[in-house]
């Protein structure tokens, strides 16, 4: 069994925990033994580079919710710095209160230009990297990457086809690029 909870979503909470127990949402999970890789965390955004160590070491998953983030005006997740120091980052929607939507195409695309922004430009994540978030990441973040998050021989696997030859993508070479960046494609009927 894994275990969830939100994590770092807000200055305040950064606050509070500083009041109340005299340090940081990370340094306090870590002491109860809520740091591990059989735990994932949404959200995130505020978290210093030794919170990334922390949670890089042990592994601790994160669900990033770029549409709720931002809706809430929460600040911006540091993914790239997140990915690079070996956490597994998957994506999240957070719940019906902070974003009316759970589509999936709104948060790779969220999550692509979201994280193109702030000070991190440079290390931006690509729509590669913002589908893997979506695919294999996930699939990190519940421990079940053995068996899901990548087309592989032996993994279980739901496939799903969009229809990239829309006018909507037609200016757009690059089908992964279209369908992350551009236009939320439509499905194809079943045949």
């Amino acid at each position: 069994m894994r275990l969830h909870t939100h994590g770092s979503e807000t200055v305040e909470e950064e606050q509070f925990c500083k009041e109340l127990f005299g340090m940081g949402p990370t340094d306090y999970f870590e002491s109860t033994g809520w740091l591990g890789e059989d735990v994932w965390m949404a959200h995130c955004v505020h978290m210093n580079d030794s919170d990334i160590a922390a949670f890089a070491r042990t592994r601790t998953g994160v669900a990033h919710c770029p549409s709720s983030n931002a809706r809430l005006a929460a600040g911006i997740a540091r993914v790239p710095d997140m990915l690079a120091a070996g956490v597994p980052v998957g994506l999240g929607v957070d719940g019906t209160a902070s974003n009316e939507s759970g589509e999936l195409h709104t948060e790779l695309r969220n999550a692509l230009l979201i994280n193109r922004l702030g000070a991190h430009r440079e290390a931006a994540l690509n729509a590669r990297q913002a589908l893997r978030l979506g695919t294999y990441g996930g699939a990190q973040v519940l421990g079940r990457a053995g068996e899901i998050g990548s087309l592989e021989p032996g993994k279980l696997a739901d496939l799903v086809l969009w229809n990239l030859d829309t006018l909507a993508h037609a200016s757009i070479a690059d089908p992964v690029t279209a369908l992350v960046f551009g236009a939320a494609a439509p499905s194809p009927p079943p045949s």
